[in-house]
């Protein structure tokens, strides 16, 4: 599933054309995807204009008139496609490659963006886990989807005293701990092992035992938070570069595997400047946890 690195890159790649633009038609290929299309969903977005896109865990978010929000998830397997009469390009870096398939192509939105030609954003999503609904803007904070999501792990809510006061009581793993989106939306598996993994503690170990006993920032949280955060930036920009400067001859963008330290490196060497440890594959809920036994701790 894109994680929000992904998510944020996808965004970036579609403000151009979703930003001041006008929907002059909409396109609905099927009822549903995970689940049904609100009722009356293309007359609700025709001739409306969109205020901006935004993101939220991993949530695309576009601001509409009338008070709309078009709240858009791509599930597994969702991607976009930008069309115009000359390009098609694809806005995003993905671990894994998007399909361009047009038998999967579920909904397509005719934009006017102002002061420059007319284009033609497509979802694409063969497997079908994503969806698209829409909200108020003024009731948006206590959706069922987002009411009980945790802080953004971007801003500057996420720091060591925040974490410290999260995990002080929780014995739960420390990877876990991180996942649970009622704490910090919108991290995923992939993220979560290579921050653990820069900050050198083990995923195993109990969320508490970091904490600390007065509730207030400790070291261990400090550069936690600190990791999470370069994490995320660091994968964020490199979607960025992949946007700017890698585009195939159909017009495309390139899509290529990140550099991971951790993750998806089982039985390679660990990277980090002086440790001769070997990364290991557990299991923990279900999923798959990269480490380094011998420097995270």
């Amino acid at each position: 599933m894109p994680e929000l690195p992904e998510v944020e890159t996808v965004r970036r790649g579609l403000m151009a054309v979703f930003e001041g633009a006008t929907l002059i038609k909409a396109e609905q290929n099927r009822a549903d995807l995970r689940f049904p299309f609100p009722k009356d969903f293309v007359a609700r977005l025709e001739g409306h204009k969109v205020h901006s896109l935004g993101r939220r865990s991993k949530y695309l978010l576009a601001d509409i008139e009338a008070d709309k929000v078009l709240i858009m998830h791509l599930g597994m397997s969702g991607s976009f496609r930008i069309e115009t009469e000359q390009t098609k390009k694809m806005p995003g870096l993905f671990a894994h490659t998007r399909s361009k398939n047009e038998k999967h192509d579920h909904v397509a939105f005719h934009l006017a963006p102002p002061n420059a030609p007319n284009v033609k954003v497509i979802y694409n999503d063969p497997r079908r886990f994503g969806f698209m609904t829409l909200a108020k803007r003024s009731t948006l904070e206590t959706h069922p989807l987002f009411e009980k999501l945790g802080i953004e792990p971007l801003g500057n809510a996420l720091n060591g005293a925040f974490l410290s006061k999260r995990f002080a009581n929780k014995k739960t793993p420390l990877k876990a701990a991180l996942l649970d989106q009622r704490i910090v939306a919108g991290l995923g598996n992939i993220y979560v092992c290579e921050a653990l993994w820069r900050s050198g503690l083990d995923p195993r170990r109990s969320a508490n035992t970091i904490s600390g006993r007065s509730g207030n920032g400790t070291k261990a949280t400090e550069r936690l938070a600190h990791d999470i955060r370069a994490t995320l930036h660091d994968a964020i920009e490199a979607g960025g570069s992949s946007l700017r400067d890698h585009v195939r001859a159909d017009g495309s963008l390139g899509y290529f595997q990140h550099t991971f330290a951790a993750y998806d490196r089982e039985g390679e060497p660990c990277k980090r400047l002086g440790c001769d440890g070997t990364i290991q594959r557990i299991v923990q809920s279900n999923r798959s946890t990269f480490y380094c036994p011998s420097c995270q701790r």
